[in-house]
């Protein structure tokens, strides 16, 4: 670390004195993902003595203690997007689900400010600037408008570059503690993942920009992007994938017609090697959410491709990609910002790619109709391209009948006759 700037010192503390300025009755908003400032939660959530405390965040990759039932009168969750270690908690009614287009968090952050931000960060340079690293999305806002600023300093927080910004002067706590951030293990791609990243792979050509999601099916698509050129990256996340093919030289980003030249991200999930790739790399560009999520802002980048992956689509095409049945289980994440952007922009096209099946094959993803009380996600009016292992389903422009048809040829065979015979008893 540099010489620490000044007032630096003057803010330090532990984690467990920096929590004691939490009152009763705070809104709290914490960053997402990698950048989870973990030291800080935990040392909160050893308090008992704070009522009705409101924790807000986004994606968690581990732990949420403040979601146990035994602590739903300390703490009450909320978020826009449930996880693995919240979601429970949200299907119960011990957490609060906000329904938010993504790209919108960071004004209705503005328009409600938090009381109490806690966010990790770089170490500073040596004029005062810590960066936010790898959740810049809507921790920018947080920051900008709280009342309270406690931070994380870390050195394994890689310094990224951008809008990442957050000068010493902003921060009323400083907490340094280091500790290796989350990683996330490469998806297992098995031979549905590879279809379908085949699939997807075709109807990308040279020159495209691209929005990726995390996960098997994403991760699959670059396996298939290998003899492409020229790819530009315009997307609310990346991973370890991206980096390969940014170092064999098919991610450029020269044929962008915004930020050429620079690969936008809005948050960072993956492997030391992501961290390390992006550290000062000005390559990578880290924006907040609400311009990199904007449909206006994609919308602008000729020849976008988003893909992104759901839980079941209807043989009219409506998109169900958060919700089992009326059960909260993720978040409309930044998919409908991508998809209504990439429908604006010049050349461009939106991809629902998913297995054709579910539950070890004994469910179609493909459905007649979504059952009562479904949440529908992406409207039928949104849907451009639905990918599964059988092949491509254009929808765009196409009739119900047609969109009925183009859906049931790549669902799975042994359910293509019931959905035949479910379409016609329905509509015909």
């Amino acid at each position: 670390m540099p010489e620490k700037p000044k007032g630096y010192a003057e803010k330090c503390m532990t984690a467990e004195q920096a929590v004691l300025r939490v009152r009763s009755g705070d809104r709290i908003v914490t960053g997402q993902g990698a950048g989870m400032p973990s030291v800080l939660l935990e040392a909160l959530c050893k308090r008992d003595d704070l009522r009705k405390t409101e924790i807000f965040h986004v994606l968690t990759l581990g732990a949420a203690p403040y979601c146990a039932p035994e602590k739903q009168e300390v703490f009450r969750h909320n978020t826009i997007f449930a996880g693995a270690s919240t979601r429970t908690a949200v299907q119960q009614g011990r957490a609060d689900f906000t329904t938010s287009f993504f790209y919108q968090l960071p004004e209705w952050i503005r328009r409600n400010p938090f009381d109490v931000a806690m966010v990790q960060v770089s170490p500073p340079d040596r004029h005062g600037y810590c960066s936010l690293g790898v959740s810049v999305d809507y921790a920018q806002a947080a920051v900008a408008t709280a009342g309270l600023v406690i931070a994380q300093v870390n050195k394994h927080m890689p310094r990224t570059l951008g809008d990442s910004f957050v000068h010493v002067d902003d921060i009323d706590c400083i907490v340094e503690y280091n500790e290796p951030l989350p990683e996330l293990p490469g998806a297992k791609i098995g031979p549905v993942e590879e279809a379908i990243g085949r699939h997807c792979a075709e109807l990308i050509r040279d020159g495209d920009t691209l929005q990726l999601g995390i996960g098997a099916i994403p991760d699959a698509v670059l396996l298939f992007l290998q003899d492409k050129k020229d790819l530009g990256i315009h997307s609310e996340m990346i991973s370890d994938g991206v980096v390969s093919l940014i170092e064999k030289g098919v991610i450029t980003c020269r044929k962008k017609t915004l930020d050429r030249g620079k690969c936008v991200v809005g948050f960072l999930i993956g492997s030391r090697k992501l961290y390390d790739f992006v550290d000062d790399n000005p390559f990578i560009e880290m924006r907040t959410i609400d311009y990199v999520n904007d449909p206006q802002v994609i919308a602008r980048q000729d020849n976008m491709v988003s893909i992104n992956s759901c839980l079941q689509v209807d043989l009219l095409g409506q998109v169900c990609s958060e919700a089992v049945g009326a059960r909260q289980f993720s978040g409309v994440g930044g998919q409908v910002d991508f998809v209504r952007g990439a429908a604006m922009s010049r050349g461009g096209r939106s991809i629902i790619a998913m297995p054709s099946t579910a539950a070890r094959g004994t469910l179609s993803r493909i459905v007649a109709q979504h059952g009562e009380g479904a949440i529908i996600t992406t409207s039928r009016n949104d849907v451009d391209i639905v990918v599964t292992e059988y092949g491509a389903a254009h929808l765009r422009g196409k009739t119900n009948q047609q969109r009925a048809e183009n859906l049931i040829a790549i669902a799975h065979p042994d359910f293509r006759e019931e959905l035949r015979r479910r379409w016609r008893a329905l509509f015909e």
